[in-house]
């Protein structure tokens, strides 16, 4: 139990800026092992994101308060996928090699098209979440469901390529490439695991939301092929951009799915 506690705090303090126990630190063998627990930090980027949006919206309009649920978000994890979404819209946008390709997103400074994509990118977060208001405005439960299934399953397909595919870069400079080793069966079975349980929990009121699924995992396996493609892999921005465009095309999908079908 110790040792699953540390592995945990190790996957919380990686992929957010929650604080953690002193002890803890980035070994490589507990942040490959934390994997398993990548969606579960959804469950807790999502809660938080949720509190957000209720207490805002108790003396501020629901738009507004999508936007403060939204930029708590950012700050609990410190831009960490948007900033990999951002330079995967750089490096893909401006690189026509595979090694230019990972020179861009290797640099730190933010270029016109991971600009663009990021200003795209949260117009369209504040849009859906604002839109998928309206659905819900029976049960806030629900609206909290559909939070944490978003971030939990995002996470569960961003992280899901690790088992697939190869990492790119061949050095060690990534700061992602400890959690690119191998993987054993608890790390799959613990992904799965608490990345489908939020949206088991919103299909009960709604079977059809599994549904979802569908678009998500083909959005996963053409983001994949692409990497693949163009860098023959992956890195850690390629999963920060699939977790961003993932959390995007599932919040489409509910909506689609609770207005049509």
């Amino acid at each position: 139990m110790k040792k699953e506690l540390h592995i945990f705090f190790t996957c919380l303090m990686f992929y957010t800026r929650i604080p953690c126990p002193k002890n803890i630190d980035h070994n490589p063998d507990y942040l490959n092992k934390a994997t398993r627990y990548f969606p579960f930090i959804g469950w807790i980027v999502g809660s938080i994101s949720f509190l957000a949006f209720y207490l805002f919206s108790l003396f501020l309009s629901t738009e507004t308060a999508v936007i403060f649920s939204i930029i708590i978000s950012v700050l609990t994890t410190g831009a960490f996928h948007e900033d990999g979404f951002a330079d995967v819209c750089d490096g893909f946008g401006g690189g026509w090699t595979k090694e230019k390709i990972l020179t861009i997103m290797k640099d730190s400074a933010i270029g016109a098209y991971g600009a663009i994509g990021l200003v795209l990118l949260f117009l369209v977060k504040f849009k859906l979440l604002s839109e998928s208001i309206s659905l819900f405005t029976h049960s806030i439960f629900l609206f909290f469901l559909l939070f944490i299934s978003a971030h939990s399953l995002s996470r569960l397909a961003a992280i899901s390529i690790i088992f697939t595919h190869e990492y790119s870069r061949d050095d060690a400079s990534s700061k992602s490439k400890p959690i690119a080793k191998n993987h054993s069966w608890k790390e799959v079975l613990g992904s799965f695991f608490f990345g489908l349980i939020p949206l088991l929990a919103l299909s009960y009121f709604n079977y059809k939301t599994l549904l979802a699924l569908i678009p998500i995992f083909i959005t996963r396996y053409f983001l994949a092929r692409y990497f693949q493609k163009w860098i023959d892999g992956y890195t850690g921005d390629c999963l920060g951009a699939t977790q961003q465009v993932c959390e995007v095309v599932y919040y489409l999908s509910i909506l689609f799915i609770w207005k049509f079908i």
